[in-house]
């Protein structure tokens, strides 16, 4: 792969227009259509760990969202800074490189249903475990393996390019690289992998978008693509802030002491190689007597130091990252004082924040909430005949309606892009008032 064919300025559903010039350039104009854009907006409802914030304000999925793209895009002008230096690349293409990260990093959650991570898996129970299993013998093997193993990722791949009725072609319009920075996965997801790139119905655009911009093929037989080299920048940034940003929402939720954290934090620096880092620390604490505050001069020092460590990580290994050989995320391959005190984080994490009795109790409610929704939608659009059905399908938005001659396939999947696109408060306001636990 090659950075000339990997930045593209062409759009999806818009291949045979003529570029117009605009005052901002083509990839700044990707970033603006996501903030504007109504699933982008969704994602201020919707839970990125801890429920939505009663007294004390947490991250949700736009705030998380915001923050990657602000990491993101000081990693890819990193990058943007190194290609220019080496004489690599468009150089007018290149130097827009941190604004493409920043793009994809909006859009990297967008695909994410209702309740957290248990979304998905709510999702797939449904079909597994729930009345959704009655419809396996009516799909396809890869169809039936789409919606058992229902996948954000590839939703948001699906958001961002489908044509969903009454919008235009292309979906969002959105350069073929942006699009492309956010496949961490480029295969489908009937190869028995933990996690895939795009369901079915995406198929065909993906396959385009890697040929155009000759992404190496590993597998063709499996048709495995290597990834995009800015989906590892996207990857990073993500994997910074969500470790790093759990952390501090932990702290302000009590669930951490200030002691913990900052023990966690300050062990990413090493006490005998970056005394100086300490000395300052030591300064913004003597002037800083607030806790919350002292953690967020440690997180900005970690995630600045994280930035700088994976900047170097990507250009170490360009080489590899092109020729499709590079192995795992650049945070993985972090070493030292820093390896070590991720690990840390990602360990306590899992131990104390994410089986926190907060989060499981919203995993549970996200069970029985999005299958029922499940349930009656798909009742309801194989069945709109039904006197129940009628009172329900006004529910559904115009561009998630099908018709009676429409593939079963395509009825289910317009009730999860219906299902999924919804906020978590919507989710259980539209529940109660299914359920009845509306009424007074």
């Amino acid at each position: 792969m090659n950075w000339d064919h990997l930045l593209s300025t062409k759009r999806t559903g818009q291949e045979n227009l003529k570029e117009i010039k605009h005052d901002r350039t083509q990839f700044q104009r990707d970033y603006d259509r996501l903030i504007f854009s109504s699933p982008f907006r969704r994602l201020q409802d919707k839970t990125q760990v801890f429920p939505l914030p009663g007294s004390v304000f947490v991250h949700n999925r736009l705030t998380h969202s915001l923050e990657v793209a602000s990491v993101g895009r000081s990693l890819g002008n990193n990058l943007s800074r190194k290609l220019t230096e080496a004489g690599l690349g468009n150089p007018e293409l290149v130097a827009e490189i941190g604004s493409v990260v920043a793009a994809a990093c909006l859009a990297h959650d967008m695909g994410n249903p209702p309740f957290g991570h248990s979304g998905e898996a709510a999702i797939g129970h449904y079909f597994t475990n729930g009345a959704g299993a009655a419809f396996k013998d009516q799909l396809t093997p890869s169809q039936w393996t789409d919606f058992t193993r229902f996948e954000g990722n590839a939703n948001a791949l699906r958001i961002l390019t489908h044509a969903f009725r009454g919008r235009r072609q292309g979906g969002f319009a959105m350069t073929y690289t942006t699009v492309a920075s956010i496949l961490k996965y480029p295969y489908a997801s009937d190869l028995g992998l933990k996690k895939y790139g795009y369901f079915q119905s995406e198929k065909e655009i993906f396959k385009h978008i890697a040929e155009e911009l000759q992404l190496k093929v590993l597998d063709k037989e499996k048709e495995i693509y290597a990834r995009h080299p800015l989906v590892y920048l996207v990857e990073a940034a993500d994997d910074i802030c969500y470790q790093v940003m759990d952390i501090e929402d932990a702290h302000k939720l009590k669930i951490l002491s200030y002691e913990e954290t900052y023990n966690l934090l300050t062990a990413f620096f090493d006490k005998k190689t970056e005394a100086k880092e300490f000395d300052k620390i030591a300064d913004v604490f003597n002037e800083v007597s607030d806790l919350n505050e002292r953690i967020v001069y440690l997180r900005a020092k970690v995630i600045g130091k994280l930035v700088g460590l994976c900047t170097d990580i990507f250009w170490k290994n360009q080489d590899e990252i092109l020729n499709g050989t590079f192995k795992k995320g650049l945070v993985d391959h972090l070493t030292g004082v820093e390896l070590e005190a991720m690990e840390t984080c990602k360990k306590l994490a899992f131990k104390r924040i994410y089986k926190h009795q907060s989060v499981v109790e919203i995993e549970i409610a996200g069970f029985k909430i999005l299958g029922t929704l499940l349930d009656e939608f798909i009742k309801a659009v194989i069945n709109p005949n039904d006197f129940y059905s009628k009172m329900l399908l006004p529910f559904i938005p115009e561009q998630f309606k099908v018709t009676e001659n429409d593939l079963l396939v395509n009825k289910i999947q317009s009730v999860l892009d219906f299902v999924s696109g919804m906020t978590d408060v919507y989710a259980l306001d539209l529940y109660r008032k299914i359920s009845g636990l509306g009424l007074k």
